[in-house]
């Protein structure tokens, strides 16, 4: 090929990501050599940046992307870089990042390399498009930045950010960190203890919201519930005496240990629907996304309460 001839790519280097494999190249006739006598870099094994000078952080990600071989959805971005275009403020920005984590199947041969770092997966969750790439959801790229990571502040602030910034539920952060092995880590098990916290008292603000933005009748908050001069049932977050109607907000996430916590939570509502109690378990995310929804089942259960046999008389006690 003559050197001296402008090589037939003027469409694809005046275009943004300037990013191509070998074989994207080849396809177009253009070899190796040809590569390097434009002074275009070998970024990656198999990956051409098509100018000289720095990869801006768009052309990273490509790169990544393309080395890790996106064909078929089978690699996407996750940890610190997918939460940067998650547009997490606790990130650093894309082009500060020292490695791009890209998530692929555990059946996949390949290798670290330079900036990328390959993570794997049994059961890799379904990418979101995000600014038109592959993306893990945040609860996954949280814990595969949190497996990289030994600050127990920064691991504060990411997982307080996928919660507040109404990313996920804390529940679907705790499972993924369980998955990952995570929590027999001291500064993770702290962290987590701090979002499940933090989750709850959401939690209860958006009960408090839905009660009063539906006029729903105002029920007596976290109480605890006794037989008189009888043993302690449990408490829930909002109950109707004159109803026998309780909400409970379900912030349980599977964490390692937890059938005991779990075994008790099913007595305690078996016990109380012996009662004559009913029982309504609403997760966070049902408060979050379906409000109206949490309502009319409220309300529908506090409007049939005269159709059941009247519920045993308990004692309502601060929480």
């Amino acid at each position: 090929m003559n050197h001296n001839a402008p090589l037939p790519l003027t469409h694809l280097t005046g275009s943004r990501p300037r990013v191509l494999t070998l074989a994207q190249l080849r396809e177009h006739g253009v070899t190796a050599s040809d590569a390097a006598e434009r002074l275009w870099q070998q970024v990656l094994p198999g990956v051409f940046l098509l100018h000289a000078g720095p990869a801006t952080s768009e052309e990273r990600l490509h790169a990544a992307l393309l080395y890790a071989g996106r064909r078929g959805g089978e690699a996407m971005i996750t940890g610190m870089a997918a939460l940067a275009l998650h547009r997490f403020a606790s990130t650093p920005p894309l082009l500060a990042l020292s490695h791009i984590d890209v998530l692929v199947p555990g059946t996949r041969r390949l290798r670290s390399t330079g900036d990328v770092r390959i993570i794997r997966s049994h059961t890799p969750p379904r990418p979101q498009e995000v600014t038109g790439l592959p993306v893990a959801p945040v609860a996954r790229a949280v814990a595969d930045a949190v497996g990289q990571l030994s600050d127990a502040g920064t691991v504060r602030r990411l997982l307080s950010e996928a919660v507040r910034g109404g990313h996920c539920e804390p529940a679907a952060v705790v499972r993924e960190l369980t998955v990952a092995r995570l929590l027999n880590r001291p500064h993770v098990v702290d962290a987590v203890e701090s979002l499940l916290a933090e989750g709850r008292a959401m939690a209860e603000d958006r009960l408090y919201h839905l009660v009063r933005g539906y006029d729903l009748p105002e029920p007596v908050w976290n109480v605890d519930l006794r037989l008189p001069g009888g043993p302690h049932l449990g408490g829930v977050d909002a109950y109707w005496p004159e109803h026998a109607v309780a909400v409970e907000i379900d912030t349980r996430a599977p964490r390692q240990g937890e059938d005991d916590q779990w075994s008790e939570c099913v007595r305690k509502r078996e016990t109380l629907e012996r009662l004559g109690v009913t029982v309504i378990h609403i997760t966070p995310r049902k408060l979050r996304d379906w409000p109206e929804q949490q309502a009319a089942v409220v309300r529908t259960a506090l409007a049939s309460s005269g159709d059941r046999e009247p519920a045993a008389y308990l004692v309502v006690l601060p929480g």
